[in-house]
């Protein structure tokens, strides 16, 4: 794949390369226009600049990236752990990465592998809608992680992927919450974007009603704020609080992640609400912490262990040229635990 130097550029633009340089630099010495066209050049090409020459000497590095879109969420923890372990044993450094909420995370990578000449790249959480072509320009191998799903129109051959099916799991527990008999079940959804792994469990949500023949209420869809992290307890808190001033009737409360779900638990408390008695609670992904909360917590259990030490061995494979890339998709494991019950309030729901 063609990687532009600075030279590349400079006779693109038909500068020579001080110019790009001061351009780069945003120095005043420069024609605005030629400015421009440099500029927008660099970005067509996908051009990043070395931060030091000494960069150009760890092409051979034995290193990979792992870019993390959520990284407040405590599901993500177990996984940097053990993807960690498992570079150690492989005698490779992991660079680790924050993604910011409003950052692309395909921009950023690209960024990373250019000044890190790193060898592969594993994406935690984040949106899947990125153009085929845009993704064609990371010259090194990558995989989604915690994707059970891509959009259709990117080849697959392009990227491997690994994770749960997430719209699929997230039906089963709503599949769940209907055999206890709740008609009126709340959910919380943190940022769902297009393609996201929240607009995936929401999606899951509404085909599970539509199965059972009950109507969707747009006013039990909870949207987190943007403000907050999305998947932190916080935001969980202050969402299910809203929720309860709205004065919206609801007899279960699902949120699409455990932290969530624990920040909601509090909310709950405060209005005076018990679980499982007055309110079912449920979340989603299986943290350690949903064990030891008071009722702990019925969830939907990801195999993090199974799913981090694929993800690893893949792309170690992948970079060592003995395996093609792959689509592994995961079944997770529906845990009922203390904070859920069989729907008690016959009146809300019509029965």
């Amino acid at each position: 794949m063609f990687e532009p130097t600075i030279k590349d550029i400079a006779r693109i633009c038909g500068v020579g390369v001080s110019t790009v340089s001061r351009a780069i630099n945003n120095h005043p010495d420069i024609n605005p226009e030629t400015k421009e066209k440099i500029l927008n050049t660099i970005k067509e090409y996908g051009y990043i600049p070395n931060n030091s020459a000494r960069n150009l000497k760890r092409s051979d590095a034995k290193a990979i990236a792992v870019l993390v879109k959520g990284i407040t969420n405590p599901f993500f923890t177990g996984m940097i752990k053990v993807i960690e372990q498992e570079c150690k044993r492989k005698h490779y450094s992991m660079e680790l990465t924050h993604i910011e909420a409003g950052e692309d995370e395909v921009d950023v990578a690209q960024k990373v592998v250019k000044e890190k000449r790193l060898r592969g790249i594993i994406f935690l959480g984040g949106l899947f809608s990125h153009s085929e072509a845009k993704l064609k320009k990371l010259n090194v191998p990558f995989v989604f992680s915690t994707a059970g799903s891509i959009p259709e129109n990117i080849s697959k051959n392009l990227y491997s992927n690994i994770g749960v099916d997430d719209r699929r799991e997230s039906a089963r527990m709503v599949d769940y919450l209907i055999s206890l008999k709740h008609k009126r079940i709340a959910i919380l959804v943190a940022e769902a974007q297009e393609e996201s792994i929240g607009q995936l469990r929401l999606e899951g949500y509404r085909d599970s009603l539509r199965a059972h023949g009950i109507a969707i209420d747009e006013k039990l869809i909870c949207q987190t704020d943007d403000r907050l992290s999305h998947f932190s307890m916080e935001n969980g808190y202050l969402t299910t609080k809203k929720l309860l001033e709205s004065g919206e009737k609801f007899t279960a409360l699902y949120a699409v992640a455990d932290a969530l779900a624990i920040g909601a638990s509090r909310a709950l408390h405060e209005a005076g609400l018990r679980v499982p008695q007055d309110i079912s609670l449920a979340g989603y992904d299986g943290i350690e912490m949903a064990n030891y909360i008071v009722p702990s917590l019925t969830t939907m259990r990801q195999p993090v262990e199974d799913m981090a030490k694929d993800t690893t061995k893949l792309l170690f494979d992948i970079i060592a040229g003995k395996k093609e890339h792959q689509h592994i998709t995961y079944q997770a494991e529906l845990l009922i635990k203390e904070s859920t019950d069989v729907c008690r309030e016959c009146g809300i729901d019509g029965d």
